[in-house]
């Protein structure tokens, strides 16, 4: 326990330092797969056939199989065109403009991953903003706030979701019912919140007009095909757990099936998109994981939360979702989620109702990640693209800085966090509802 214990340690401490000494987070996550083998193996607590068992599949081909698919779509132009329709609909008003981007983003992110919808719309924003000649700050952080919290209410929307969902094995459906509500509430409180922090350049008049074509679609045909067969995935999702089918598999299908409907496409153009740095660090991560579990210490150390939830589960919940979301809003929340995943299914295994303690950890590591500018991919993203903006106009103030984002995505966090709070007050008895 004392080996694997340290090893994962060490290890989580170099993926979370990772802008400190420059190393990638995977190259530190493949090093404590190799150290956790190796020591298993010399104390006999952990065989490589465990360790292929430890890693959760489902969740590395879902990933896998999703950003194939979305290599195909991006280059349609579909998603430019979306957003030249906002602008239109919006008419210069500019919280209406920022309401209608963030639905969009919004809606996109509960299907496809966070970091991908920012990465997709950011640029836009940029674009956007330039040519109403506004600021583009509220418009990025309301990407980046709602692309998070969007992301919360599915299955598929941010990967602590696969991670808990899969452990859990809690349907697509299941999901969407128990974290539909808490993602709507936490949504309308952002928009509010942002209308008031942001509320000095939002009141600017905009006065420049959007070239349309610079935005308009380069592939119409395949656009509709890429929103028909995503629309038949998630027909599948819904119904993935009545056909027996898992989520992986419903992502494999719908890629096989825009290949052959994309017959231009081949497929090692489709897989050059895949981020496979990020597929080892997720299965270098389950390895590292599952050491720990097999060597007993995380049940070690469940033993001593077990009598705090025995006492006051709905306490338990509250403090664990807040616990979740100030440590992803300091550190990446998948390891953290990596690592609470074998506790609270190790006090499953007891006969504890950990049910209303998975919900709680899935609202936390998502709304977590709005609160500063590194507790997000999607955040980094925006405040890299926030910074090359004002490198290439020379103006410091285009920048979110972590005191912008204090100031802004802060007290959006903890917005949602209260609400959030709130409703599972208010209906404890449905979100400790045994889930099967």
């Amino acid at each position: 326990m004392l080996v694997s214990g340290i090893i994962l340690v060490v290890t989580f401490a170099g993926i979370f330092t990772e802008h400190v000494h420059g190393f990638e987070r995977a190259k530190f996550a493949m090093l404590g797969a190799g150290l956790m083998l190796l020591a298993g193996q010399y104390y006999g607590f952990y065989s490589p056939q465990e360790a292929i068992h430890a890693v959760d599949w489902n969740v590395v081909f879902l990933l896998g199989c999703m950003m194939a698919i979305i290599a195909i779509i991006l280059p349609t132009g579909g998603f430019e065109a979306l957003a030249a329709g906002l602008t239109r609909i919006s008419r210069g008003r500019q919280f209406l403009l920022m309401a209608l981007l963030g639905t969009a983003v919004t809606f996109i992110s509960l299907i496809l991953d966070n970091v991908t919808t920012v990465v997709i719309f950011g640029p836009l924003i940029v674009m956007i903003a330039q040519s109403l000649e506004v600021s583009p700050i509220p418009y990025l952080m309301a990407a980046a706030l709602l692309s998070d919290t969007g992301g919360v209410a599915t299955l598929v929307g941010d990967p602590p979701n696969l991670m808990i969902g899969s452990a859990a094995h809690i349907d697509f459906n299941t999901f969407f019912i128990h974290m539909g509500g808490v993602v709507l509430a936490s949504w309308i409180a952002i928009l509010a919140a942002l209308r008031w922090l942001c509320r000095r350049d939002l009141v600017k008049p905009s006065h420049g007009v959007v070239d349309a074509g610079r935005l308009v679609f380069k592939n119409r045909k395949l656009w509709n095909q890429s929103l028909l067969v995503l629309a038949v995935m998630v027909g599948l999702f819904m119904l993935h757990h009545s056909v027996g089918w898992e989520p992986w598999m419903v992502a494999a299908f719908g890629l096989t099936l825009l290949l052959f409907i994309a017959r231009h496409i081949a497929v090692d153009q489709a897989m050059q998109d895949v981020e496979i740095p990020l597929l080892i660090f997720f299965i270098s991560l389950f390895v590292v994981v599952g050491g720990v579990e097999h060597s007993h210490f995380l049940e070690y150390i469940g033993q001593f939360i077990l009598p705090f939830i025995e006492r006051d589960l709905l306490t338990a919940t509250i403090v664990l979702m807040w616990a979740a979301a100030i440590l992803s809003a300091m550190i990446d929340n998948i390891p953290f989620t990596a690592a609470m995943i074998p506790i609270l299914a190790g006090l499953e295994q007891q006969g504890v109702n950990v049910t209303p303690l998975w919900w709680g950890l899935a609202v936390g590591v998502g709304m977590g990640g709005n609160g500063t500018h590194i507790g997000s991919t999607a955040n980094v993203y925006i405040v890299t693209l926030s910074e090359r903006l004002a490198k290439e106009r020379r103006d410091p103030s285009l920048v979110i800085t972590p005191a912008v984002w204090f100031k802004t995505g802060t007290p959006a966090m903890l917005a949602t966090l209260i609400v959030s709070s709130i409703l599972f007050v208010l209906f404890f008895e449905f979100f400790s509802a045994p889930i099967h």
